[in-house]
């Protein structure tokens, strides 16, 4: 059994969270530090779960904190998968939030039956301008 602490806004680097990206197996840009430091810097709400030291999920989001939050990253390393360290960063960031947020995300396809079992709903009603890279 593992003892997780969850943190908000703690300090954390483009590599850790770069390195967590591969551990866990989300399609990121991992060998680009200098773009996850941004990603993590310009992120206005960030939830890190740790093992000790060992920085093991992440949830990064985008938030105006009154009407929507846009879920950016979900991820949790492959070894502590199934832990409910997910579902927890899920909750820790709700709890940074109202019940007057709708929380947004876009799911990978190796994820999509995950996202209903902690309380998502699908929306058909999305739409995307893919980035080039």
């Amino acid at each position: 059994m593992y003892s997780i602490e969850y943190r908000i806004k703690a300090s954390v680097t483009g590599k850790e969270v770069a390195d967590l990206f591969v551990r866990s197996g989300i399609n990121r840009p991992t060998d680009d530090v200098d773009r996850i430091q941004k990603m993590i810097d310009y992120g206005n709400l960030i939830i890190t779960a740790w093992d000790g030291e060992k920085l093991v999920g992440i949830s990064r989001s985008l938030t105006d904190f009154c009407y929507c939050c846009y879920l950016s990253d979900l991820a949790v390393d492959k070894e502590y998968q199934g832990t409910g360290i997910g579902k927890e960063l899920i909750r820790q960031t709700q709890m940074q939030l109202s019940e007057q947020v709708s929380l947004i995300l876009l799911s990978a396809p190796t994820a999509m039956s995950y996202y209903p079992k902690v309380g998502f709903d699908k929306a058909e009603n999305a739409w995307i301008i893919r980035r080039k890279r």
